[in-house]
Order: structure tokens, then C-alpha cells, then sequence
């Protein structure tokens, strides 16, 4: 009964080139078997005849060669080392042999009857014979640890890809969450002016355009410049001065150099966002978020008076922001939470 088609472990998936070890090692063995066997018999042959000899075991050692390879090759379509180990080896025995074998005996014996006159030295045919499947057996293993390597690199690159595909997927899946976060609290503060002030909210309203045009755009970059960063938030800012006044305040303490690096978008935002919605603040006690930098990283600071009265916050801008720049960096920000501070540190990455 022929086995089921092994179509996932198949010689298809890579070309092996192995010419250069054909054109060394098949001559070897076809002058090497006969020199151990002491077969061929330099002082009883002539100059030519001599050639003839090694040329015809170098002929068998071909074809014993090229049709054991052609098993090996077929039988891969239909075994698999990681799934019928133990059928993989007895079919490669019993195929090896079955060939290996009648072959190289008969074909020895052709042999004699060519130079020998039809004398046939039966023990140095089992001891050739015996060579050449010992032989067999040997290059079988080194073809099969060859093709047992390429195979586990190629597994390996193909989880590799599908983790990239994974983390290419849940990245996109927390940036897409930033878009609906960012635009209810916005259309929360829209509807809020639109009552309290219809010129502030006609000046939120096309202020909000400007920083909405900016996610939009970055929505689909994992990494942008510190300054377009800054930019962003001071213009993000300057929505929430429409709406506080003075009762919030932005210092950015950034040196030039800082500005050609880069971080994932939208990220001083978010904790600008984070601070607004978890603390109170008013013209008289305003919210002060600095942002500094120290030791190759951002720091966003910001006085911390949690608002009474109100539910546990979900943190999930903050949770979404963490695995983000995990995705995108492989890095982590980390997160100070005092008595009467919040800071988070934000890592930067150089431009090359």
C-alpha cells in the first residue's frame, strides 16, 4: 500500500545543489572500493585496460550514486522525519538496500566477466558490496541531516514571519483604537463648547481638523520624528487651551538634538490625554505637564490629583500605548505613579 503524499514535506520547497560533491565523491569511492578490495590488480592489467577498470567502477559507483539519490528524493514526498520518524527510517533501509545490493553484485560481476575473463572472485564482491552499502548509508545520512537543517530553518522563518504577521496585525489593531478614543473625547468637548461657546467650539471645531489630519495621515507609520511629535502635541494642546484656559499649562524642555529622533506617533498625546481625563485642575490649581529629556528618554511629568467621586480608570490609552511600543520598538515605557506626581518615561530611538 502507497503511503499518502506528503505535501508539505517536499524536495519542492528547496533545491539542494550538491554537483560539486557528486564530481568529487563518486570518483573517490569508484577508485577508493577497489584499492580496499584490492580488486582491481594494477600488475595484471595493461596501461589502458587499467583505465577501462577504474573507469567502469567509477561508472557503478555513479549509478548506485544517482539511483539511491532518486529514492531518497522520492521517498521525501512521502515521509516525514517530524511526523513517521520510524517509517521514514524503514523505508530508507529497505529502499537503500533492495537497490544497493543487486546492483553493486551485479554489476561487480559484469566486472569480471569484462577484465577477468568471467573469473568471478565472489568474496571481494560481498566486500565490495558490504563497502558500498556501508557508503550508502553514510551519504543518505549526511543527505538527510542536510535536508533535516534547510527544513528547520525554513520552519523557523516561517514562525518568524508568522509572528511578524501577528505583531504587524496587533499593531494595527491598537492603532485603530487610537482613532474612535481620540474622537469621542474631542466630539465630548465639540458638544460641551457648542453650549458654553459657539466661537470657541467654530475655533475647536477647525483646530480639531488640523490635529485630526495629523493622525490620519501617521495612522499608518510605526515610527515618526520627536518634532513632528512636539508639533502635534502643542497643536493637540492648544484644543484644550480653547477649552481651560489657564487652567492648564504645557512646558516642553527638549534640546535640537532630540527633535531628529524617533518613537511611535501619537504617543505624548496620549499622555497628555491620560492627564486631562484622571486629574482635577482649574485656574487656580491649573495641570502643569512638562516634558523633558534624561538619559536617552522623554519624560512626560504631571501633577497627580485624581479626580473624587469617579470610576477606576481603565488606563487602556496607557495599556495601548505600552503594547505599541513594545511592537514597534521592543522596547518598554515605564510608568511612575507618586503621591503627587504621574510620570512616564518614553525610550527614543536614533536615526542612523
Amino acid at each position: 500500500m502507497i503511503p499518502e503524499k506528503n505535501t508539505t514535506n517536499t524536495t519542492e520547497k528547496f533545491q539542494l545543489n550538491d554537483i560539486g560533491f557528486r564530481l568529487v565523491l563518486i570518483p573517490f569511492f569508484g577508485i577508493a572500493v577497489p584499492l580496499l578490495t584490492n580488486m582491481i590488480k594494477s600488475n595484471e592489467l595493461g596501461h589502458w585496460e587499467l583505465k577501462l577498470a577504474y573507469g567502469y567502477t567509477i561508472i557503478i559507483a555513479l549509478i548506485i550514486w544517482q539511483g539511491n539519490r532518486y529514492l531518497l528524493f522520492s521517498l521525501r514526498s512521502y515521509f516525514n522525519w517530524f511526523n513517521k520518524p520510524i517509517r521514514k527510517i524503514i523505508a530508507l533501509l529497505f529502499a537503500v538496500s533492495f537497490f544497493t545490493i543487486p546492483a553493486s553484485s551485479i554489476m561487480l560481476v559484469g566486472w569480471y566477466q569484462v577484465f577477468q575473463g568471467g573469473n568471478v572472485d565472489w568474496q571481494v564482491i560481498r566486500t565490495a558490496t558490504l563497502i558500498i552499502m556501508i557508503c550508502v548509508l553514510f551519504i543518505t545520512h549526511v543527505y538527510e541531516t542536510v535536508f533535516l537543517v534547510k527544513e528547520s530553518e525554513n520552519e523557523m522563518l516561517k514562525n518568524e514571519q508568522l509572528e511578524r504577521a501577528k505583531a504587524e496585525a496587533e499593531l494595527q489593531a491598537l492603532k485603530n483604537q487610537v482613532d474612535p478614543h481620540f474622537m469621542f473625547n474631542s466630539l465630548n468637548t465639540l458638544s460641551y463648547l457648542i453650549d458654553e461657546s459657539p466661537l470657541k467650539a467654530k475655533e475647536f471645531n477647525e483646530h480639531l481638523a488640523d490635529v485630526y489630519r495629523y493622525i490620519l495621515q501617521n495612522n499608518t507609520r510605526d515610527l515618526v520624528m520627536v518634532q513632528e511629535e512636539v508639533l502635534f502635541l502643542q497643536d493637540y494642546f492648544s484644543l484644550q487651551k480653547i477649552r481651560y484656559g489657564d487652567a492648564v499649562v504645557l512646558k516642553i524642555v527638549l534640546p535640537p538634538e532630540i527633535m531628529e529622533c524617533i518613537m511611535p506617533p501619537i504617543s505624548l498625546q496620549i499622555l497628555a490625554e491620560n492627564a486631562f481625563k484622571h486629574n482635577e485642575f482649574n485656574i487656580h490649581n491649573p495641570l502643569e505637564i512638562t516634558v523633558y529629556f534624561e538619559k536617552e528618554k522623554i519624560f512626560v511629568h504631571n501633577r497627580l490629583t485624581k479626580k473624587t467621586n469617579s470610576k477606576t480608570p481603565s488606563k487602556l490609552g496607557l495599556l495601548n500605548l505600552q503594547e505599541r511600543y513594545k511592537l514597534t520598538t521592543s522596547l518598554n515605557i515605564e510608568v511612575v505613579e507618586g503621591k503627587d506626581s504621574f510620570i512616564v518615561s518614553l525610550p527614543v530611538l536614533k536615526i542612523d
